[in-house]
């Protein structure tokens, strides 16, 4: 049974080529908790989901050449303050198209394949060969409406993907990323903030600087509003460092944290 390239993204310790041959009787179902994103605190996100996510999490991109877009759910590396020690999402919340995605996702099984080829994380115990879920091919072979259902979820988790590069591609063409620095303060010591550094964000006086028919160009395409979403949702650095405190999970001492969402 052949398995894809194991260059594998967050979340994923395997993966497997879905296929008729191999897995004609296998079914999918749900996964009875969250533990897989127990201690990730930076998950990636596409343009699309900016104005849901922001009312959540802070929005910021990773540092480096080529920057990604990511939602905080926690500001210190393996903290999650949404994902309780059973595994369990211990409150309504907005969840990533990346973590709705998984255990599945489109990849090259090969590094000169032209074609992405459905595939799936075996560890994940949510494909396999159960009593009970839904059946992912028919008698003669053909993939059922539950397989097509999560080939076209993934297909548009990477056309998303594309529309997000082209947003990443125009923000560093007109040089409006910069490293980013964020200083929380507590109320009995408003004198040493914990710093956040390792991440990047929208320059605001560059922004302001950009000329008057590239805002309104922005304008019209919805980048500006994506901008602007990301900027709005630096707010939430706060609540997500308070949700930290309470529950335990924060830093000790006031420092230089970074986020290491490289």
């Amino acid at each position: 049974m052949a398995s894809a390239p194991q260059n594998l993204p967050l979340f994923y310790k395997d993966l497997m080529p879905l296929n008729s041959r191999d897995h004609a009787s296998w079914k999918a179902r749900q996964l009875p908790d969250a533990k897989f994103m127990k201690g990730a605190h930076a998950i990636p996100l596409t343009v699309e989901e900016f104005v849901d996510a922001q009312r959540d999490f802070p929005i910021v991109f990773s540092s480096g050449d080529d920057p990604l877009p990511l939602a905080l759910m926690g500001l210190n590396e393996g903290v999650n303050t949404y994902v309780d020690d059973d595994g369990k999402i211990n409150e309504p919340v907005y969840l990533p198209a990346y973590i709705r995605r998984y255990p599945y996702m489109l990849a090259r099984l090969s590094p000169d394949a032209q074609e992405l080829s459905l595939c799936f994380d075996p560890t994940a115990d949510a494909v396999g060969d159960f009593g009970e879920g839904e059946t992912l091919f028919d008698g003669e072979g053909k993939p059922t409406d539950a397989t097509q259902r999560i080939l076209q979820f993934c297909e548009q988790f990477e056309n998303a993907g594309q529309r997000t590069k082209a947003f990443i591609d125009e923000l560093k063409a007109n040089d409006l990323l910069m490293e980013g620095e964020i200083g929380i303060t507590q109320n009995d010591q408003p004198d040493k903030p914990f710093v956040y550094r390792g991440f990047s964000m929208v320059d605001r006086e560059k922004l302001n600087a950009v000329p008057a028919a590239k805002l309104e160009e922005w304008n019209k395409n919805g980048l500006l509003m994506l901008i602007h979403a990301h900027l709005f949702s630096l707010d939430q650095m706060r609540k997500i460092f308070g949700r930290q405190a309470q529950q335990g999970k924060g830093p000790l001492h006031q420092q230089d944290t970074p986020l290491s969402v490289n």
